[in-house]
């Protein structure tokens, strides 16, 4: 009797101390860092060369570290390709290379730096975060040595990955990913046998881990979220940023929304190959974002955001749009290309009014009223419904309404940055055949709406008020992940023709 009442005694008292040590809400940080690239990529360097190199922008990133730290941050995401660039071959990348070890091993590298070989830039990340009291999260390159047993080892006897770390506020690793989905131009890595699903436990929060091109598929990002239930997604990325539909803030601020989780997006800022853009996203809204092809400078954010989000209903995606009666409009449908996907597309003609556009299962319904409806803007509604074989293979379905870049409705689907339409109300749904819809609201000059629109149980997306700037796009963006194909030939031979 008395023994049961003491383990009674001492699980209560675990809860309560666990209740107690536990954060309702967290300080997050994210770095979009001006990358410093090696002056040759195509040719190996020397180890010391490399390490150089990734000094030079760890020096950066240590300043970000340390400031965030100083104004309360938890934990701080920083980018794809952050400490030591792209544009590598297999050979050329390799001196930048480290052994990083499963996580399982308890290892702290700012104690122990030799312990898996020579690994100094996992032993100043170990000790940037153990002197800052923060989590880090970095992208670097992992190499796995092989042989001939294994029928898929490379030719060269190494497997090399894009990889991404974690170290907690003690300095120890407590998470390794590999990232799955590869880049076209990222044949310097090997894509993992099987996709990793990576989640660790803190005091404030459960967190996954992915990186960029990864947000596009199903595994591992929705498994992340649907099997392993996750708070937050920490997302290293390098994101070049492609208009109408998939700049970096737009996407990945829907993604949090569609998915119901915040969302951490850390990029790179190199505005010649159009990459910026990195945010801090909360289910319901962004909390920081930033966007910016004018200056050469990183730049760093914080917010605050809920340890666990709070629950939202499921969406029913198609409820409201499947009781829509859709009317014929003849021979005033036109096509129009975005993103070498060819939607049919709907003007629109009036200052307000309803609106339905159809193609093959989706039918796209949009109501709206314009502020003014201008001789020098043109607007349409679109409907996609098909499988997209650029830079990837991943089956689409998308309802949008946005700006055409001229009054020529052949640039509908064009990208376009500025327009001068507001928009009184709007509101958008699809006969979507997935729950898996990600609804972005774009305005002018490539900002946000925080707070602007809602998305309805029935699966609507609408205005809450009169946008606060010109509208260049309103979207919902929906993925059939069971109706992925691998890449076919027709594919690879148009990502040629592309190069």
């Amino acid at each position: 009797m008395i023994m049961s009442q003491l383990l009674n005694y001492v699980a209560v008292l675990f809860f309560c101390v666990s209740r107690a040590s536990s954060l309702d809400t967290f300080i997050a940080a994210v770095y979009e860092h001006a990358v410093i690239l090696p002056n040759a990529t195509l040719v190996p360097v020397s180890p010391e060369e490399a390490l150089a190199v990734m000094n030079r922008n760890l020096d950066l990133l240590e300043g970000a570290v340390t400031s965030a730290s100083k104004q309360g941050a938890h934990i701080i995401v920083t980018p794809e390709d952050g400490i030591y660039g792209f544009n590598f071959t297999r050979e050329s990348i390799y001196p930048y290379l480290e052994d990083i070890p499963d996580p399982q091993v308890n290892w702290i590298p700012c104690n122990n730096p030799d312990r898996f070989g020579h690994t100094p830039v996992q032993q100043r990340l170990s000790c940037l975060a153990k002197d800052n009291s923060i989590y880090i999260v970095a992208n670097i390159g992992d190499k796995k040595s092989c042989n001939a047993s294994d029928p898929q080892c490379p030719p060269d006897g190494r497997y090399q990955y894009n990889t991404d770390v974690v170290f907690d506020t003690k300095g120890k690793l407590v998470a390794r990913y590999h990232k799955q989905n590869l880049f076209l131009n990222e044949d310097q890595f090997n894509a993992p046998k099987e996709p990793e699903v990576v989640t660790f436990n803190t005091t404030f929060g459960k967190f996954g881990i992915f990186t960029c091109f990864d947000i596009l598929f199903h595994d591992p990002a929705v498994t992340l979220v649907r099997d392993s239930r996750v708070d937050t997604i920490l997302f290293p990325t390098a994101w070049m940023n492609v208009l109408p539909h998939l700049s970096a803030i737009e996407f990945h601020s829907a993604w949090a929304m569609g998915m119901r989780v915040n969302f951490l997006a850390s990029n790179l800022h190199y505005p010649l190959k159009k990459m910026t853009g990195s945010g801090i996203y909360a289910p319901d809204s962004p909390r920081a974002f930033h966007y910016d092809m004018k200056t050469e400078e990183g730049k760093l954010l914080l917010a605050q955001l809920d340890s666990h989000p709070h629950p939202t209903p499921v969406v029913n995606w198609t409820s409201y749009a499947s009781g829509v009666e859709a009317h014929s409009v003849g021979n005033q449908e036109f096509t129009g290309i975005i993103f070498f996907d060819e939607f049919t597309f709907l003007e629109l003609k009036e200052i307000g009014g309803n609106y339905t556009v159809c193609q093959r299962d989706l039918c796209c319904h949009l109501s709206y009223k314009m502020s003014e409806k201008r001789s020098d803007e043109v607007y349409a509604l679109g409907a996609f419904d098909g499988l997209h074989t650029v830079e990837g293979s991943y089956y689409l379905q998308i309802c949008t309404l946005l700006k055409c870049k001229t009054t020529d409705l052949h640039t509908c689907g064009d990208s376009v940055e500025t327009a001068s339409t507001r928009f009184e109300m709007f509101s958008l749904s699809g006969t979507f055949g997935t729950q898996y819809v990600f609804p972005e609201v774009l305005l002018s000059e490539i900002q946000l709406a925080p707070g602007e629109f809602q998305v309805s149980n029935d699966g609507r997306l609408f205005s809450l008020k009169p946008t606060s700037g010109p509208v260049l796009t309103v979207t919902l963006f929906g993925r059939l992940y069971e109706k992925d194909s691998a890449p076919n030939t027709l594919s690879d031979l148009t990502t040629q023709a592309l190069r």
